[in-house]
């Protein structure tokens, strides 16, 4: 963690081929908000709310939105990761543009941020524990640091028509992989939690433990996934470079309009045949979720960075900066203690409402922390 020359307020700095978007910023901590704990403050609110005449049933089926589905399906939370995978996708263009001519510097800055994302992921994974055999290797930064890695390389390399030949490469390959090729013992194409070629590979071949809560037969970011992965963070390049081009901010918004609208067809209409699974990272799971994502970010671009509508984003942009810091930190600071420190009267006194009380003040200490960090311009880079 080190100072940074950011300014005080990287909404208010225009974009531009070199410089920060600042809907990027704000929409990886509006991604971040629900990892937090947003998703917790959400079900506790929604849990209130059934005991509302009338409300019970859409209570009940908005709160399955903010958990994973448990195997096949999308739902808002199953958007929450790889969302976060295209954003660091999209940063790349911004990034390493500014050294791309020097070989050395850019690779260093390469292997550096994809090792550090892998050590801070094991470092989560109690890796000073040393208990190797019980340790879960894999992990959202680990896959995260692979990806970096491998879209940085492929963007530094290729030129975008090259890049979307390759995106296309991915989704088919991998499709050809699980559909065509069986489980020993198995039968091509099996894509039951039991039974699938992931799970296969990673109970086999993936060291350490296999958590059960990682639906247990594999790891939800375990070896052969991570290839698709690799395709979510390479459409975020693709739209950062599509955002770092000359065209009009107009024209840029409407190309990720338009592209969402591709995506989300033929990623459900794909799902027909190839099921959309987050836990194997499915070529259609890939394109539903790059098609929410482009959406999203086209829907941001255009309120924050064409219509400079910012005030709103600005508690989302603290939290944006220093994704990586908050999801580290809150392994080792007990926020949800600080809260119940804090309010515990509170929710003695209002039972009904405790759940919410303790996740609003959970979120409320990780964002005084963030801005703490803000002030005084202390960022992790990776």
């Amino acid at each position: 963690m080190s100072p940074s020359p950011a300014s005080a307020d990287p909404l208010a700095t225009p974009a531009g081929a070199s410089e920060r978007v600042g809907s990027i910023d704000a929409l990886r901590g509006f991604d971040m908000f629900w990892i937090m704990g947003g998703d917790l403050l959400a079900k506790a609110v929604l849990a209130k709310a059934e005991s509302i005449e009338g409300a019970r049933s859409f209570s009940e089926n908005l709160a399955l939105q903010f958990d994973h589905e448990p195997w096949e399906g999308f739902r808002f939370y199953d958007l929450i990761y790889p969302l976060f995978l295209f954003l660091v996708g999209c940063v790349i263009p911004y990034s390493l543009s500014k050294v791309c001519d020097q070989p050395a510097q850019v690779y260093t800055r390469i292997i550096r941020r994809s090792l550090l994302l892998v050590f801070l992921g094991m470092v989560n994974n109690r890796l000073f524990q040393f208990q190797w055999d019980e340790m879960r290797w894999t992990g959202v930064l680990q896959r995260i640091g692979v990806c970096y890695g491998a879209a940085a390389v492929i963007w530094l390399h290729t030129r975008a028509k090259t890049q979307a030949v390759i995106f296309a490469a991915i989704l088919l390959g991998y499709w050809a992989i699980l559909a065509w090729i069986p489980a020993p013992g198995g039968v091509a194409g099996d894509l039951s939690i039991e039974r699938n070629l992931g799970g296969y590979i990673d109970r086999n071949f993936l060291p350490g433990h296999i958590m059960r809560e990682y639906y247990g037969f594999g790891d939800n970011e375990g070896i052969l996934s991570t290839l698709p992965a690799v395709a979510t963070a390479l459409l975020g390049v693709l739209t950062g470079t599509w955002l770092r081009s000359a065209h009009s901010p107009i024209r840029k918004f409407g190309g990720m309009l338009l592209a969402g609208a591709i995506c989300l067809p033929l990623g459900y209409g794909w799902g027909q045949l190839f099921p959309i699974i987050k836990n194997l990272w499915t070529s259609s799971y890939v394109l539903v979720a790059g098609g929410w994502s482009l959406l999203l970010l086209g829907a941001f671009y255009l309120v924050i960075d064409v219509w400079r509508i910012r005030r709103w984003a600005w508690p989302f942009v603290v939290i944006g900066l220093n994704a990586v810091t908050i999801y580290v930190a809150s392994e080792f600071i007990k926020f949800e203690e600080i809260s119940r420190f804090f309010f515990g009267g509170l929710m003695s006194l209002r039972a009904d409402l405790a759940p919410a009380i303790l996740y609003s003040g959970s979120l409320t200490a990780q964002w005084l922390f963030l801005w703490f960090l803000y002030r005084h311009k202390v960022f992790l880079r990776v």
